[in-house]
């Protein structure tokens, strides 16, 4: 065998892993560049830091969050823009979980207000157990709640807590929204648009990524006996669907793809 083809074939077994390093480290730089942009832009204190960043689908909404799997110790900071009220008041924004559906009866919410003379922040939690106004005084919610705490930085409310989730759990459902008005120390119903209507989708904890709403299950044909597939708790078996699209594709930068041209001319000398 002649150097040449020696070099050749060692070129042509090198080039596959440079394709590999240069696709990952493409992908993480873009990856890193996102979540520093969303940090940056919500001014967080220096004392809270997350893992993961994202900016929401509506409502121009951020959230920042750290899942510890091992204690399911969920973290968060949720951050958006509170619309102010007809009288010039500070209205309320609030994000939730909702362990037994994608919409807002379940939901297991913090919200975060103002009130009391000088007003000053509360966040209360409260169990949305449906289309009812909400009082002054938190109700009890399916997770412990610790930490709770919200202020303001750069015309936005930032809402910070903890959630000790139980066990297992991988994707949640989760819904944000905002309202105008506190009335008598509780926040009131917000605007029925179709942004306010559609802020929800799925959460991946522990992957950083931040899903469409969950799609409406297929209809499917009758199993025996005329009943389609249950899970154990009553419901339709929940399914997860594949990114599509550019959130599907690998990001490859210009000096990547300079460097796959040299790779290639290498593989060829």
């Amino acid at each position: 065998m002649t150097s040449a083809t020696q070099h050749r074939g060692g070129t042509l077994l090198l080039l596959p892993a440079v394709l590999l390093l240069a696709s990952s480290l493409a992908t993480t730089t873009r990856a890193a560049a996102a979540a520093g942009s969303c940090a940056d832009d919500d001014k967080l204190p220096a004392n809270r830091s997350y893992a993961h960043c994202a900016a929401l689908a509506q409502l121009g909404a951020t959230l920042h969050w750290t899942y510890d799997a091992k204690t399911a110790l969920l973290s968060l900071a949720f951050v958006a823009k509170a619309p102010a009220g007809a009288d010039g008041g500070g209205g309320w924004v609030s994000w939730a979980l909702n362990p037994t559906g994608d919409g807002m009866k379940g939901a297991q919410a913090l919200v975060a207000f103002k009130r009391g003379n000088p007003p000053a922040y509360v966040v209360n939690t409260y169990n949305l157990t449906g289309h009812r106004a909400l009082g002054a005084d938190p109700t009890p919610i399916a997770y412990k709640a610790m930490d709770l705490a919200a202020d303001e930085s750069a015309g936005k409310v930032l809402l910070y807590g903890k959630l000790q989730l139980h066990q297992g759990m991988e994707i949640v459902n989760h819904i944000w929204n905002m309202g105008s008005t506190v009335a008598g120390g509780a926040p009131v119903k917000h605007a029925l648009a179709e942004e306010n209507l559609d802020a929800r989708g799925r959460l991946l904890l522990s992957g950083g990524s931040v899903l469409g709403p969950a799609p409406e299950p297929p209809t499917a044909a009758p199993a025996p006996g005329g009943s389609s597939a249950k899970n154990s708790s009553g419901g339709v078996a929940p399914s997860v669907s594949k990114p599509t699209g550019e959130a599907a594709a690998t990001y490859i930068s210009a000096p990547v793809l300079m460097l796959l041209a040299f790779a290639g001319f290498l593989a060829i000398a």
